[in-house]
């Protein structure tokens, strides 16, 4: 389980670090989805810096932290299902799998470090 539990986080921020730093970048792709979804650009420098604080409060749990990386997990899953929300509100489903996979990571991150 303690395998598991690694590999998923880990993976989770990565892929939270990743997005986050296209998000400082100001990516075409993410200028697209969120003008897609009605997410003003003035937002996108909070919720990349929402996605790191989420990925390094991940990591601080794997360093002994534990009630710190189930409190990221926990803010990370309502983030992203936040992010499907707005996809939804905004009737944008051709890329909704995107922030369902950042949900799924998230939500697996959160239910393995509580099993721990």
């Amino acid at each position: 389980m303690f395998i598991a539990y690694v590999s998923v986080t880990v993976v989770t921020i990565l892929a939270n670090g990743g997005i986050a730093i296209a998000d400082f970048a100001r990516a075409r792709f993410v200028l697209a989805n969120s003008a897609e979804v009605d997410v003003p650009p003035s937002w996108i420098p909070l919720l990349a810096t929402l996605k790191v604080a989420g990925a390094v409060g991940l990591l601080v749990g794997l360093l002994g932290a534990r009630f710190i990386g189930i409190a990221a997990a926990i803010g990370l899953v309502l983030f992203f299902i936040g992010a499907v929300v707005a996809h939804i509100r905004a009737r944008v489903f051709h890329n909704i799998a995107f922030p369902g996979a950042y949900l799924a990571l998230a939500t697996a991150s959160l239910v393995l470090a509580i099993a721990r």
